[in-house]
């Protein structure tokens, strides 16, 4: 089907769009690092004041002294200002510490950290001392990372990945595909606007981080002191490593573009493109030239790639988790991977829309290199999917995984539509074959006196270089002028009509290519390949912001502890200390099954710090709903053992939030209540 008015530009600026407000869309970084525990409990009531509030993670955090703060009731802050590091062996926990007496009430936990992969995170949470109260302490509305702020940041990473894939994959083509594209200035703008993209999208996220990280206020762009802090930081290093290394890169472009295309420019032309006038250069010398240019391009920009590459490995979703060793590698092949395919191909459309004729031979080298590089994909995306995924169910039943699937479908089209074009290629290659049978015919005629046409085109002046940066879409040839003047044609007329007589015959050669059903098939399927490579490069985004989805089970795996099932008992393990001789111990109470009703039975253990079953002298149970103003309602503990009480037909009336206390007396003087929440269905 032939499209009328078709515009691959306008297609391709419409895709770009539609990607920007999907990127735009998208939620503030979903948290990567959770919290997965607090003591005291989220919404607990605790009896006593406690001595601190700690947290706990579900994988390395970076936090400072005000990172965590505790605010009363009336909103002021109560917390002693310095954050304690208590992470212990695989266990992420951080505390601050808080004064004695404090009065009851109802106490605000607001907390920010960045996790290991660069992301803030950011939470708030209630506690009461006593009782619940009302409390003045503003949470913030918008947690961090989120806003404008959040939003800009967002597509300042997209533009860098996609800044990446350009330089790299533009890069690779020229050097291992196509080596003549480095003259054609459609490839050198897309390599160069390449670097500059990410140029530009390194240096706006760095210069966001402090407030997408802080504050939320783009006003802090500006805040050098908090620029100084991001840069000493993982993440704000890997930036500025990778900001030095594309200045080594813009030396490798000037070398690409400047002496390797003109060692690879056509027989008969100087440097600057025009003819040549000196003798030609030593076919020898220049193939040696040219291979040890080639060797010193490929090893040099192999080791520049792999470096921007490891700035997204050192400071994302590889350098944290499981394998973080293997992980960061793999991250790195997978990258270049991408890049080679995508960029190498986002190279081949400009040359087929906006270039001289593509030769077969290159269409058919980045055909393998794309295949290569698809088998490099399925074997690092397989790892990284099962390192961040973890298991069948959470595909489906996490957002990573569900945007994973989407990654994966988007790639399985594209290789549908890539075999697509191997099979234009091998099309190309046999009219391209054709073509040549049909040159030589023609080339036997002009030999035996004929010019091969219809005796109508007029014969050409002198050949001179052609200018096919605008081409003429006249067919008719310029006349010379030489009426009247009876003698020698002016050399300067001869020399513009003989350019325009070449930008006749370009012109001519385009329309021809372009009507070349074949190549134009090529160029459709690799636009095709093209749009959906920009929001397979969405998707990938999102995925970097994305919670993978071993954390969000984790999460919900932590939650299901803190809210346990009604089918399960009740178990309540409640340390005391009654102040007196061996008035320490720990008393474990199990609530069977923990329902609303009668028929529940309550077990009460007591033990002294070793352990060990012990008796006191008085032991009480009883539960307060205070929202229901129902209680205390006593239980009747019967005595059964060393240390041990029990309870049946415990009625608790309806289902709530109750209030357990627990008296413990250990000697005629010594006794202490502590209370603890329950919740029964």
């Amino acid at each position: 089907m032939v499209l009328t008015g078709f515009r691959p530009r306008r297609l391709l600026v419409v895709v770009a769009v539609l990607f920007g407000v999907l990127a735009a869309g998208v939620a503030p970084a979903a948290a990567h690092a959770a919290l997965t525990g607090s003591d005291p409990a989220q919404g607990s009531v605790v009896a006593h004041a406690p001595e601190q509030v700690a947290l706990t993670f579900s994988e390395g955090v970076a936090m400072g002294n005000d990172s965590l703060r505790v605010l009363d009731p009336q909103g002021k802050r109560v917390d002693r200002g310095k954050l304690r590091n208590l992470c212990s062996g695989s266990v992420v926990k951080y505390g601050a510490g808080l004064p004695p007496g404090l009065p009851n009430g109802t106490y605000t936990v607001a907390w920010q950290a960045i996790s290991a992969d660069s992301h803030p995170v950011s939470g708030a949470f209630t506690f009461s001392i006593g009782a619940p109260s009302k409390t003045a302490a503003a949470v913030p509305q918008q947690q961090v990372g989120g806003g404008l702020v959040g939003a800009l940041y967002e597509i300042a990473r997209y533009l860098a990945y996609a800044g990446f894939v350009l330089l790299v994959g533009g890069a690779a083509f020229v050097v291992a595909c196509r080596p003549a594209a480095a003259r054609v200035r459609s490839v050198q703008r897309l390599v160069v606007r390449g670097w500059a993209l990410l140029t530009g999208a390194t240096l706006a996220m760095l210069l966001l981080r402090t407030p997408y990280t802080g504050s939320g206020k783009l006003a802090d762009v500006f805040d050098f002191g908090g620029l100084q802090q991001v840069v000493m930081s993982k993440p704000g290093a890997a930036l500025l490593s990778r900001l030095l290394l594309l200045a080594a890169a813009a030396l490798f472009v000037a070398v690409l573009f400047g002496a390797y295309a003109r060692l690879h420019a056509p027989v008969g032309t100087d440097a600057d493109g025009t003819d040549g006038t000196g003798e030609a250069e030593d076919a020898e010398d220049t193939a040696k030239r040219r291979k040890d240019l080639t060797f010193g391009l490929a090893a040099g920009g192999t080791v520049l790639a792999a470096g921007l590459a490891t700035t997204w490995a050192i400071a994302e979703h590889a350098s944290t988790g499981l394998q973080p060793a293997v992980a960061m590698p793999v991250d790195v092949l997978h990258l270049l991977a991408v890049a080679a395919w995508l960029g190498g191909l986002a190279a081949l459309l400009v040359s087929l829309y906006w270039g001289p004729p593509v030769e077969r031979t290159a269409v058919r080298r980045f055909s393998r290199v794309a295949f290569g590089s698809v088998l490099v994909l399925v074997a690092t995306g397989t790892y990284q999917s099962w390192r961040q995924v973890g298991s069948w169910h959470a595909l489906t039943d996490t957002s990573y995984g569900q945007l994973l699937l989407v990654k994966v479908g988007l790639v399985a089209v594209m290789v549908a539509v890539a075999g697509l074009s191997r099979r234009w290629t091998g099309r190309l290659t046999a009219a391209a074959q054709g073509a040549n049978r049909t040159d030589r015919t023609e080339r036997t005629d002009r030999t035996d006196g004929t010019d091969g046409t219809d005796g109508t085109e007029p014969t050409a002046a002198p050949a001179v270089a052609q200018d096919t940066s605008a081409p003429s879409d006249t067919e008719d040839a310029p006349a010379a002028d030489t009426a009247g003047s009876g003698g020698p044609a002016d050399p300067a007329r001869v020399a513009q009509l003989a350019r325009q007589q070449a930008a006749l015959t370009t012109a001519r050669k385009k329309r021809i290519r372009d009507a070349d059903p074949v190549r134009r098939g090529l160029r459709r399927s690799v636009l095709t390949e093209a749009a959906v490579a920009v929001l397979l490069l969405a998707v990938t985004t999102a995925l970097t912001t994305t919670e993978p989805a071993r954390t969000a089970e984790a999460v919900k795996a932590a939650s299901a502890d803190r809210s346990p099932d009604a089918n399960q008992p009740r178990v309540l393990n409640v340390p005391f200390d009654t102040g007196g001789a061996d008035g320490k111990g720990t008393a474990r109470l199990d609530l069977d099954p923990g329902r609303s009703g009668g028929g529940n039975e309550l077990r009460l253990r007591i033990a002294d710090p070793s352990g060990k079953a012990r008796d006191v002298p008085q032991v009480e149970v009883s539960f307060t709903l205070g929202a229901k103003k129902l209680g205390p309602l006593p239980v009747a503990l019967r005595h059964s053992g060393t240390g041990h009480w029990t309870a049946s037909g415990v009625q608790l009336p309806v289902p709530g939030r109750w209030q357990l206390s627990l008296l413990v007396r250990t000697s005629d003087f010594d006794q202490v209540t502590e209370t603890r929440n329950v919740t029964i269905d």
